[in-house]
């Protein structure tokens, strides 16, 4: 390992930009995850990049497995519309129009 390794990266602490809930989706400039804790604006923050989420969805779009999904940072929710939101992940289990959440995969991709 080299010997200004830091770590996987997987799991990132960084300033909490806005109070954030566990389990909320949180993102700050490119940098997407899910928060692990609570925690208030200027804390630290642990998020997990990485890894399959619940987290809440467009209604109105049903979703099929492996679509392209992303953050929708006006109306908090994970969407199938790319213009203007920013790319986080797939579907890992399709979804009907009506539900409110959906299952996504996260892959920790800066895009």
């Amino acid at each position: 390992m080299a010997k200004n390794y830091i770590q996987v990266g997987d799991h990132l602490t960084i300033p909490a930009a806005a109070d954030a809930a566990s389990g909320a989706p949180v993102l700050v400039g490119a940098l997407f995850g899910v928060a692990e804790h609570d925690a208030a604006t200027g804390e630290p923050l642990t998020i997990a990049r990485k890894g399959v989420f619940t987290l809440p969805k467009a209604t109105g779009q049903a979703w099929a497995v492996g679509a392209k999904v992303y953050w929708d940072a006006t109306n908090g929710v994970i969407t199938t519309t790319a213009s203007g939101n920013t790319l986080v992940g797939v579907v890992a289990e399709a979804a009907i129009a009506g539900a409110a959440e959906g299952i996504v995969l996260l892959d920790g991709a800066i895009r």
